[in-house]
């Protein structure tokens, strides 16, 4: 028969069996449930163009916060905490280093994503990732409560969000417009025409590819009115650039339909709007273009599944996986071809007349 003493043994055993499991974890969860520090000292570190003033050579924490009107001390500190992730880097005498993530917080170079940077950390989206358990608990999205307006009829009414958004998606939608030019098969004659395309950075990309094609952009007059199809003038008389809604209607007549990075802002009722609208202005033979992120399946890390989670918490849309996309597509009149994986995160979902 047991002792107390031996049942006791054995129980302090378990406990520190148990403690020595779980200890690994700790450390793990508290840094994940810190994680709003990090998106915070690298919009700190972007405020303070902390990758501009390293762009020629390294300098100390010192020589940064002479630049900057900063404090050395706490500014090392956060430079230091960057340097855990891989943006920027500390030798073995105190000065940090560009690394190639950080290098890309450079606001002069092409494919800058400071702007992006400044956007997703900016208090709006902020506040809106806090508010996420309440989109989890009454399925709608946190921005609207938060700010008493959907996203979208917020920006219509702030010009300064506005421009802060239009900016950070063009940062953005930059690398990936390339990558979707080079990637997708475009006609050598025939009309593209951008659904949603922004400040026309895709278009621009796809026409500069193929100097036969024509292209119309559509969107939303702020975004429009500051479009960069005008910057070049090898596409002058090759594009016209309308401001109207998606889900009025869409340009008639086009061989090619786009749609980037715009069915991932809405629930499925809004996308076979919008889907529909492209359905019946296609031309004999025109095909329709999603660029968006196509969700994997599995545990492994995506970045489509880090950008779902912000478009239920922002403006009640989704990323979405093959199954979904084909039966949001059949529901529109529309029948996946094939799906193109670019070197960038989006796809390209390509689907014709059913």
């Amino acid at each position: 028969m047991e002792t107390p003493e031996n049942v006791t043994g054995e129980h302090e055993t378990d406990i520190d069996s148990d403690i020595d499991s779980n200890s690994d974890f700790v450390g793990l969860l508290t840094e994940h449930a810190l994680g709003h520090l990090f998106s915070a000292a690298l919009r700190t570190a972007a405020s303070c163009r902390i990758a501009d003033h390293l762009a020629s050579a390294p300098r100390t924490p010192q020589d940064l916060a002479l630049l900057t009107d900063t404090d050395a001390g706490h500014l090392r500190r956060v430079l230091r905490f960057l340097a855990t992730r891989g943006i920027f880097r500390e030798d073995e005498a105190g000065a940090f280093h560009l690394t190639p993530v950080a290098n890309a917080l450079r606001t002069d170079i092409p494919y800058s994503q400071h702007a992006l940077v400044l956007m997703l950390t900016d208090e709006t989206f902020q506040r809106t990732s806090a508010g996420l358990e309440e989109t989890v608990r009454k399925a709608g999205p946190s921005y609207e409560r938060i700010f008493g307006k959907p996203f979208f009829a917020h920006l219509a009414t702030d010009p300064g969000l506005r421009q802060l958004f239009d900016d950070g998606m063009s940062a953005l939608s930059a690398p990936v417009d390339e990558v979707v030019a080079a990637t997708y098969p475009f006609p050598e004659r025939g009309t593209v025409v951008d659904v949603g395309g922004g400040r026309g950075g895709l278009l621009r990309s796809i026409l500069r590819r193929h100097p036969a094609l024509t292209g119309v952009l559509l969107d939303q007059a702020p975004a429009v009115s500051r479009h960069v199809l005008g910057d070049d003038d090898e596409l002058k008389g090759r594009y016209r650039a309308e401001s109207g809604d998606f889900f009025a209607g869409v340009p008639e007549g086009g061989d090619i339909y786009v749609l980037k990075h715009v069915l991932h802002d809405w629930p499925d009722d809004a996308c076979l709007r919008i889907l529909r609208n492209c359905r019946a202005a296609m031309a004999p033979g025109a095909r329709v273009l999603i660029v968006d992120s196509v969700l994997p399946a599995g545990n492994d890390p995506h970045l489509g599944k880090v950008l779902d989670v912000a478009m239920a918490a922002i403006v009640d849309g989704q990323e979405r996986t093959e199954e979904e996309f084909t039966r949001l597509l059949s529901e529109a009149g529309l029948k996946v071809t094939r799906i193109l994986p670019t070197r960038a995160f989006p796809s390209v979902v390509e689907a014709v007349a059913a």
